[in-house]
């Protein structure tokens, strides 16, 4: 049996020319600005034109690019050693969704592949409407169109991923040790926001942050953590999900307190989690008087973690359909 897993994630600019095109191709699409085409369209261009100088000078602090790609990259091939089944041959396959490759582009290579199975695998353990279901909806569109039959599962969401958990705590708790003894720190989980809409729509996403929180919490096992969920990157004039991860930066300075930081929404280091979180964030926590900041790393290609995503897909080769990563469907 040939098994084709497709792993699918934001994308990036590759060069500071590239940042126009992403920002257009991701307000251009129609899971994260809801207004109909041709109006859209409109939109797209101006907001990209108008955000593409602030753009580029935070992918510039990165050197010029976004490293999601080939981060992405080595998560598949470290997934593709962790698979392992007798009779089974597997191959992954990276998508983006707003840079290349994109799924027209991973389509054609899954159908040379001639697989007996598709696994569809979004890096985004908390599904949400502009993530997970644009990802996928735009897979579906390219499957039809290159004529690939195979028989389908897709992974939904993993919130709880026994996995996922074990390489975020553990990494957390490695930030935590880098506070100094017997000062007082506070715990941020820090996830990308929404717009209240998108979530009063119905849409699962800040449920399963929570539910994550949770569950890194439990794993952690300190009786007296004292812990937050909080939504950075805000933009636009809409009223977002909060608390934002600002405020609650000024607020432990307000405290005096220590914070560790960990982005539980990213799989992967980008410009939310290098420029974002370690240089404007780290920089607000020090003009807010935080004693000490520590940034926990995303779980990228962590043991447990690739180990916890191989488990994911062994699962789906018994199932067909969407179905979650354990526990009850949420999305």
């Amino acid at each position: 049996m040939r098994v084709a897993v497709v792993l699918f994630n934001l994308g990036g600019p590759s060069s500071l020319d590239a940042v126009e095109p992403f920002l257009f191709n991701l307000f251009n699409d129609g899971a994260i600005i809801r207004v109909p085409q041709p109006f859209r369209w409109f939109l797209a261009k101006t907001i990209s034109k108008r955000r593409a100088p602030i753009a580029r000078d935070i992918y510039a602090k990165m050197g010029g690019s976004s490293p999601i790609l080939g981060q992405t990259y080595n998560q598949a091939s470290e997934l593709k050693s962790a698979l392992t089944a007798e009779g089974v041959v597997f191959e992954t396959f990276v998508a983006m969704r707003y840079t290349a490759p994109r799924a027209s582009d991973v389509a054609e290579q899954v159908r040379r592949f001639r697989p007996n199975k598709i696994v569809l695998l979004p890096l985004y353990p908390q599904y949400s409407t502009t993530t997970s279901r644009s990802s996928l909806q735009e897979w579906l569109r390219q499957a039809r169109e290159h004529k690939i039959d195979a028989p389908v599962t897709t992974v939904c969401c993993y919130p709880k991923n026994p996995g996922f958990i074990a390489a975020q705590a553990a990494l957390i708790a490695e930030a935590i040790a880098k506070i100094p003894p017997r000062v007082r720190f506070r715990l941020l989980f820090s996830a990308h926001g929404l717009p209240e809409r998108v979530v009063a729509s119905g849409d699962p996403y800040q449920a399963q942050v929570e539910q994550t929180a949770r569950a890194l919490v439990a794993a952690l096992g300190r009786d007296d953590l004292d812990w937050r969920v909080c939504y950075q990157s805000r933009v636009g004039p809409l009223k977002w999900i909060g608390p934002a991860t600002d405020d609650e930066i000024r607020r432990a300075g307000r405290e005096g307190c220590a914070l560790v930081v960990a982005p539980i929404a990213f799989v992967s280091e980008h410009s939310e989690t290098i420029v974002e979180l370690d240089m404007e964030y780290g920089h607000l926590a020090s003009e807010s008087g935080v004693p000490h900041y520590v940034r926990a790393p995303t779980v990228g290609t962590h043991p447990r973690f690739v180990q916890g995503l191989a488990a994911l897909v062994h699962d789906a080769l018994e199932r067909q359909g969407t179905n979650p990563g354990g526990g009850t469907r949420a999305c």
